[in-house]
């Protein structure tokens, strides 16, 4: 039997295991009060470690959001890819990259504002922040294939096109002015700036 092939000793299982446990007591505890209402004693708590072992995973709660959310952001770039092979016009197959992003952000509207915030300003030698940037990278690259699959500018022009949107979106999700909006409000005001750029 080669070396690869082996299944995980028990060391590599046991942290397997409690990076499971905090990503689900920290998903939840997130998700029911909000990142800045939990303290990271209350998650180490849930997850029956202590905050020892917590700090060894993510050092802050900002990590510790970005350990939780870049799971869904990844999910809901897989449906967004999915979506936009189905549509026949550009704009319509920008959005459906989009759209599921933005309700990913809007499930809980703090928690979503903080992440951006965190992939933003987070330390960039950080795991989960530099997860969190190749999310996004992935996301301009899926938007990039769309605009060169409907012609839209040529290939050079698609990557820059696609940063350019993927700005416009991220920028419309972090708005304090935008916090109070819906998901479709969201989208609307996304398309309506895509519609500028994004020939008919």
């Amino acid at each position: 039997m080669s070396v690869a092939s082996q299944p995980p000793g028990r060391r590599e299982r046991n942290k397997q295991q409690k990076l499971e446990r905090i990503t689900a007591a920290a998903s939840e505890l997130f998700a029911e009060h909000g990142v800045e209402d939990v303290t990271t004693q209350q998650i180490a708590d849930k997850a029956d470690i202590g905050t020892g072992t917590l700090f060894l995973y993510a050092k802050t709660k900002g990590e510790l959001l970005l350990l939780v959310q870049n799971a869904h952001y990844a999910e809901a770039l897989e449906r967004g890819r999915a979506d936009a092979e189905t549509q026949t016009d550009a704009l319509d197959a920008a959005l459906a990259i989009v759209r599921p992003i933005v309700e990913c952000n809007r499930v809980q509207i703090g928690n979503g504002r903080i992440y951006l915030r965190e992939m933003v300003f987070g330390d960039p030698t950080e795991p989960h922040h530099g997860q969190a940037l190749s999310i996004v990278a992935e996301t301009e690259e899926a938007i990039a294939a769309v605009l060169g699959r409907h012609h839209v500018v040529s290939d050079g022009d698609a990557a820059k096109m696609a940063r350019i949107v993927s700005a416009i979106m991220f920028l419309s999700m972090a708005a304090s002015v935008n916090a109070g909006l819906s998901v479709e409000e969201i989208v609307q005001d996304i398309r309506g700036q895509l519609s500028l750029l994004i020939s008919r």
